[in-house]
């Protein structure tokens, strides 16, 4: 699996040749990761909730994309009312190949832009050829990490937010990770893109390290691979 960061919780997996778009935000800051979604194969659009720096861009992926499909909650399935859909919720998965996504909960709040409820908000975790990536979406920490790896197997990669203010700040973060989900790499993302969640680059390192963490704070277009 390939994973590109474009920005906030914005994210471009690749395996096998297919494409997950996750939560799309991606005009922001692209002129600084060079996405053109025109000139991109997008198979899935994955929706974490339905708060406007996660969605902002989902109907422009439909018009340039018509083939691809949504993947969320029902309600959010619903709001976009995409005849390609796969509406799942806590405890069911998405299928292709030889993946699974499965839906986790997250501890956060989902409403549109426009007030419409969005549903619960959720996290993903990408089960591929005995590996785990657990993509958290905006959250807190939560008691539930702890069964993940149970669960699930070892959590090979997570994808956590670091910003606070919204969510998880980084020592948060590197506490879940840490303690909860066992895990020993972690990609950071929601962070810098507005005042309230700037960070400190070094005080976050710093934090991941001493818990013994492989953690990277991505750049705009950086790409990783699991």
């Amino acid at each position: 699996m390939k994973i590109k960061f474009l920005g906030q919780n914005c994210f471009l997996f690749t395996y096998n040749g297919k494409n997950i778009l996750s939560d799309p935000f991606y005009n922001f800051q692209k002129d600084k990761s060079g996405f053109d979604i025109s000139a991109q194969k997008i198979d899935y659009v994955l929706i974490t909730h339905a708060h406007g720096d996660h969605i902002a861009d989902v109907k422009e992926v439909l018009e340039k994309h018509p083939d691809c499909a949504v993947i969320g909650q029902p309600e959010i399935c619903g709001y976009f009312n995409h005849p390609n859909s796969i509406d799942i919720n806590f405890g069911g998965s998405a299928k292709f190949d030889d993946m699974k996504i499965s839906m986790v909960a997250a501890h956060h709040t989902s409403s549109f832009p426009d007030g419409t409820y969005g549903g619960q908000p959720c996290g993903y975790i990408f089960r591929f050829q005995g590996k785990n990536v657990y993509f958290a979406g905006d959250t807190g920490v939560m008691a539930d990490m702890a069964y993940f790896h149970q669960l699930f197997g070892e959590i090979t990669l997570s994808i956590l937010p670091i910003g606070g203010h919204y969510t998880m700040c980084a020592r948060k973060a590197a506490f879940a990770a840490s303690e909860l989900l066992k895990t020993k790499r972690v990609i950071g993302c929601h962070f810098d893109t507005f005042d309230p969640i700037k960070i400190n680059h070094d005080t976050a390192k710093q934090l991941f390290t001493e818990k013994n963490i492989d953690f990277s704070i991505p750049e705009l277009g950086e790409e990783f691979e699991v």
